[in-house]
């Protein structure tokens, strides 16, 4: 679920990034990159993959 997280947001960079909207600097591109990479770490980790341990 994080990696689906992730790529949405790489995509969202992507498009203020080709699409040259000006934006403040909360809502930057690179801060949405950085979010995004955040969110792949996060997956690659291990959070959010669903799987639990049971007892």
């Amino acid at each position: 679920m994080v990696g689906i997280v992730a790529a949405v947001l790489f995509f969202v960079a992507f498009l203020i990034n080709a699409a040259d909207v000006s934006t403040n600097d909360v809502f930057s591109s690179t801060n949405v990159m950085l979010l995004g990479l955040m969110c792949l770490a996060l997956h690659m980790a291990g959070v959010g993959t669903g799987w639990s341990r049971r007892r």
